[in-house]
């Protein structure tokens, strides 16, 4: 029984994680919607970009290992 719970926290943890990440994608996503209306597409704009970008292949990896896990969790 110890086994089921350790991964149904583990699976826990991990959607902690993908909320965390979702946040920063809309928040970013967000911030470079108001600099592209403002036409202020400068350093800051690519960079954060760059970090949504970053941010959808981490949300994407722990998506996958999320569903990984879950799958697993059948078999206990």
């Amino acid at each position: 029984m110890a086994k089921l719970d350790e991964a149904k926290e583990y699976i826990t943890t991990l959607r902690v994680y993908l909320s965390f990440l979702l946040a920063i994608i809309l928040s970013v996503g967000t911030g470079l919607t108001k600099l592209y209306i403002s036409e202020n597409t400068g350093l800051l704009f690519y960079l954060g970009v760059l970090i949504i970008f970053i941010s959808m292949f981490g949300f994407i990896k722990i998506n996958k290992n999320l569903h990984n896990e879950i799958k697993k969790l059948k078999d206990l």
